[in-house]
């Protein structure tokens, strides 16, 4: 059965040739050009995925990811022309999976949309460790990280990175290296989410474990 993907995107033009790039690699698409609609469409049917754009009528895209974060994990790919670091912030604040800006390339869309599903189907199996770090405990199997006995909201996202850096301590990523292995792919021009996603990661642990190598990239800092 093919995977589900619901397009939001009041540009029609740009919706069209969204769903017939993905509904051509494989996917079954449906689409809205506002929030309210959309979400009436999401809420109709089960999603694998959602791309989203932000400035939308009735309901902006910010207010349909909140809306969908209070009921459910589905995988949410911000696409829009909004390119400054606020509106990135407040995007993966809101638990947005991923960030394209437009002007995009398609080649691009589906290969963030594939990386971003493998990332949501069900974790390896064989990736059943614990990693501990001072008063930081990561469960890979259950995808639960805790500080003490306190629990923290993480991201899919900031789950892969902050597991990508306790199983290699020792190891300087660049943000190359973070986004072919915590995203999926390897494109340069998306270093600063890489930024973002660290900077919101270091805010959520309360824990100064993860070092800036200046012009190079992150280690695990020593414990």
């Amino acid at each position: 059965m093919p995977e589900r993907i619901l397009v939001l995107e009041d540009e029609l033009s740009i919706q069209s040739v969204l769903c017939e790039l993905l509904t051509d690699a494989g996917y079954e698409v449906r689409a809205a050009d506002n929030g309210i609609d959309g979400l009436a469409e999401y809420r109709r049917g089960h999603f694998d995925l959602i791309l989203l754009d932000i400035m939308m009528p009735r309901l902006d895209g910010y207010g349909v990811c909140r809306a969908v974060r209070e009921h459910a994990p589905t995988p949410i790919i911000m696409l829009t022309a909004l390119d400054d670091e606020e509106a990135q912030v407040k995007a993966f604040e809101l638990q947005a999976d991923d960030y394209i800006t437009k002007p995009f390339s398609l080649k691009l869309v589906l290969l963030r949309v594939e990386a971003v599903l493998r990332r949501s189907r069900q974790p390896d199996p064989q990736s059943r460790d614990i990693f501990l770090y001072g008063e930081l405990r990561l469960e890979a199997e259950t995808m639960r990280v805790y500080r003490g006995q306190d629990e923290i909201a993480l991201t899919k996202i900031e789950f892969e990175l902050l597991r990508l850096f306790l199983a290699n301590p020792n190891r300087v990523f660049t943000r190359g290296n973070l986004l072919n292995q915590g995203w999926g792919y390897d494109f340069a021009g998306e270093e600063k989410a890489v930024n973002i996603h660290i900077m919101n990661l270091r805010r959520k642990l309360g824990v100064d474990c993860i070092e800036t190598i200046r012009g190079v990239g992150y280690r695990l800092a020593k414990n």
